[in-house]
C-alpha cells in the first residue's frame, strides 16, 4: 500500500515538474523577453550548476554528482561554431563551472563536464536555449599506483613583485596565477580564485593580468606544464639566460625545476620534487 502511494507521488511531482516548465516556457513567450546572449547563457549554465552545490557534514560544502551534461540549443553550423569559440576561450565553460564549485569548497577531483549541442531545445529543457542535466555514475576504478609513486610537489617563489606571500607549495592538478585573489566580471560573479596572488598596486604588478596563468599537471607523464591565460602583457620562462615564450594555446610549455615564471615584469621561480614515499 505504502509503495502505490510513493508511486502516485512521484508521478504527481513529475507532472507537476513538467506543467511548471511549461508554464516558465509560455510566460517567456508572451513577455517577448529576448534570447539570452551568448556570454549570458555562459553564466546562467555556471549558476545552475552552483545551485546544485549541498551543505555536508561539519560544515563542509559538496556537489552531489560526478557528470555535468551541458546541452546548448545552436540552430545553425555558425552559431555552433560561435559557441564553440566562447566556450573554449580561456577561461573555458567547463574551467568556469570547475572554479566556481571549487570556490564553493566542493571536491571536484572526480567531475566530468561533457557539452553537447542540438539543433533545437528539447521538451524537457527548463530553458529554451540550453539544459543543464546532472547525474553520478560508477568509475572504473584504475588499480593502486605503484608504491614508491607519490604526487610532484611545486614550490614558487615571488622574486620579483608583490603578491600575498612570498612563497607557495602546491601538490594540485592545476594552479592559476594572477593579480587579485578573486577575479570576477562585471556582475561580480566569481570567475576564479588565484591560488598565486599579486597584490594590487603600481609598476610591476600593474603588468600582471587579473587571470594571466596557469599551470598544470599532465596525468600520464607527471609533467608541470605552464599556460597563458591570454594575458596583455604575456608569459614565458626563464631558462639558461634564454626566455622561452609560452604563447596562448592548449598544451602549454613543460616546466624544469629552476625555471622563472615571467608574468610581465614579474617573476617567479618553480621548484619540483618528488612526494615523499
Amino acid at each position: 500500500m505504502m509503495m502505490g502511494i510513493e508511486n502516485i507521488l512521484d508521478k504527481a511531482r513529475a507532472l507537476e515538474s513538467r506543467i511548471a516548465r511549461a508554464l516558465s516556457r509560455a510566460a517567456e513567450d508572451a513577455s517577448g523577453r529576448e534570447p539570452r546572449e551568448p556570454l549570458e547563457i555562459v553564466h546562467a549554465i555556471v549558476e545552475a550548476v552552483e545551485r546544485q552545490v549541498q551543505p555536508g557534514s561539519r560544515g563542509a560544502r559538496l556537489f552531489p554528482f560526478n557528470r555535468v551534461a551541458v546541452s546548448v540549443a545552436a540552430p545553425s553550423r555558425e552559431a555552433r561554431a560561435g559557441f564553440e569559440a566562447l566556450f573554449s576561450a580561456a577561461p573555458s565553460l567547463p574551467d568556469r563551472i570547475l572554479d566556481r564549485l571549487r570556490a564553493a569548497g566542493c571536491d571536484v577531483s572526480d567531475l566530468r563536464i561533457e557539452v553537447a549541442f542540438a539543433g533545437r531545445a528539447a521538451r524537457h529543457w527548463e530553458h529554451p536555449q540550453f539544459h543543464v542535466g546532472f547525474d553520478r555514475v560508477a568509475r572504473v576504478e584504475a588499480g593502486p599506483p605503484p608504491a614508491d609513486a607519490a604526487p610532484a610537489r611545486i614550490e614558487i617563489t615571488v622574486v620579483r613583485g608583490a603578491a600575498e606571500r612570498r612563497s607557495y607549495a602546491f601538490a594540485l592538478s592545476r594552479i592559476d596565477l594572477g593579480r587579485g585573489v578573486e577575479v570576477r566580471d562585471h556582475r561580480q560573479q566569481l570567475l576564479r580564485t588565484n591560488h598565486v596572488a599579486f597584490v594590487e598596486g603600481d609598476g610591476i604588478n600593474q603588468t600582471i593580468s587579473r587571470r594571466h596563468a596557469h599551470i598544470t599537471v599532465d596525468p600520464s607523464s607527471g609533467e608541470h606544464r605552464l599556460h597563458d591565460d591570454r594575458s596583455a602583457q604575456g608569459t614565458g620562462i626563464l631558462r639558461g639566460g634564454r626566455t622561452v615564450p609560452v604563447p596562448p594555446g592548449a598544451r602549454g610549455v613543460r616546466l624544469a625545476s629552476g625555471d622563472e615564471i615571467v608574468l610581465g615584469d614579474a617573476r617567479v621561480r618553480v621548484r619540483i620534487t618528488a612526494g615523499c614515499t
